[in-house]
C-alpha cells in the first residue's frame, strides 16, 4: 500500500518537473522569438534607412545630372556648332547696342531739338518784346516841311520835278543840335553824293535812322554807342538834292533795310 503511493507521487512529480520544462522551454523559444523579431526588424529597418534618399540628395543629384547634360551637350558640339552660336551670341549683342545707342542718339537729339526749339523761341520774344520797346521821338524840334512819299510824288524845288521822297523833312535852323531818336550804335558817318553829311544808327537788325542835310557831326564816332536823345550832329544845308529848300534835317527810318514812314513811329 505504501509503495503504490510513493510510486504515484513520482508520477505526479514527474509530471510537474515536465510541466515546468516545457514552461521554460516555452518561455525560452518565447524570448527567443521576440529577440529575433526585434533584431530583423531593426535590420530591415536599417535597411530600408539605407536605401532611402532625402530630398537633398535628389536635389543635388538632379543638379548633378543637369550640369553633366549641359556638359555632355557642349561638348558634343562640332568647332563650327560653336562657332555659330558664338556668331549669332555676337550678333544679338551688337544688335542691344545698336538699338541702345539708337535710342540715346534719339533721346539727345529730341533732346536738343527741344533746347534749341526753346531758345529759338525765347529769343524771337526776346527780338519782339526789344523791337516793340522802340519809341523814336523827333530828332529836332521843328515843323514837317516835307512828308514821306514812297507811293506817291511830291514836288522837289530844288530838281523843280516830281519825285518819290523816303523821309520826312523836318525844318530848323542851321546848327540847330540833332539829338538820336533811340539808343542805338554809330553805324557809318558819310557824305551822302544826295543828301550830304549822313549819320546812320543802327538800333538792332530790325530797325536804322538815318539823319542826312548835316551841317557838322562832330559828336560822335562811328561804332560809338548813343543813348536816346544824345547829341549827334547840327543841322546845316548840305544835301544836293535838297539845297533850295530852307534848313532843315532829312530824316529816314528804315525797318529791315527798308524805308518806312517815320511820322508813324515818332511819338
Amino acid at each position: 500500500m505504501k509503495r503504490n503511493i510513493d510510486l504515484k507521487e513520482v508520477k505526479e512529480k514527474n509530471i510537474n518537473d515536465k510541466i515546468i520544462s516545457y514552461a521554460v522551454m516555452g518561455a525560452v523559444i518565447v524570448a527567443i522569438i521576440i529577440i529575433s523579431l526585434l533584431l530583423y526588424s531593426q535590420k530591415i529597418n536599417n535597411d530600408v534607412k539605407d536605401e532611402t534618399m532625402t530630398l537633398e540628395d535628389m536635389t543635388s543629384m538632379m543638379n548633378n545630372n543637369t550640369e553633366t547634360e549641359s556638359a555632355s551637350t557642349d561638348i558634343g558640339k562640332t568647332v563650327e556648332e560653336s562657332e555659330e552660336d558664338m556668331q549669332e551670341e555676337n550678333t544679338q549683342n551688337t544688335q542691344t547696342l545698336n538699338t541702345q545707342n539708337n535710342t540715346t542718339n534719339t533721346t539727345v537729339k529730341t533732346s536738343t531739338n527741344t533746347t534749341n526749339s526753346t531758345q529759338n523761341t525765347t529769343t524771337k520774344q526776346q527780338e519782339t518784346q526789344t523791337v516793340k520797346e522802340l519809341s523814336f521821338q523827333k530828332p529836332v524840334d521843328g515843323e514837317i516841311v516835307r512828308e514821306f512819299a514812297q507811293d506817291n510824288l511830291v514836288y522837289s524845288e530844288t530838281l523843280e520835278e516830281w519825285v518819290t521822297h523816303n523821309g520826312i523833312d523836318i525844318k530848323a535852323d542851321k546848327t540847330t543840335v540833332v539829338k538820336a531818336a533811340e539808343a542805338g550804335v554809330v553805324k557809318s558817318i558819310k557824305n551822302d553824293p544826295r543828301y550830304g553829311l549822313t549819320i546812320v544808327i543802327e538800333h538792332n537788325d530790325e530797325y536804322q535812322t538815318v539823319y542826312s542835310n548835316l551841317l557838322t557831326s562832330e559828336f560822335v564816332v562811328e561804332g560809338e554807342s548813343v543813348e536816346k536823345g544824345q547829341s549827334i550832329g547840327t543841322v546845316g544845308n548840305s544835301a544836293v538834292f535838297e539845297i533850295a529848300d530852307e534848313p532843315h534835317l532829312h530824316f529816314e527810318i528804315l525797318k529791315n533795310s527798308v524805308q518806312v514812314d517815320p511820322s508813324i513811329y515818332i511819338k
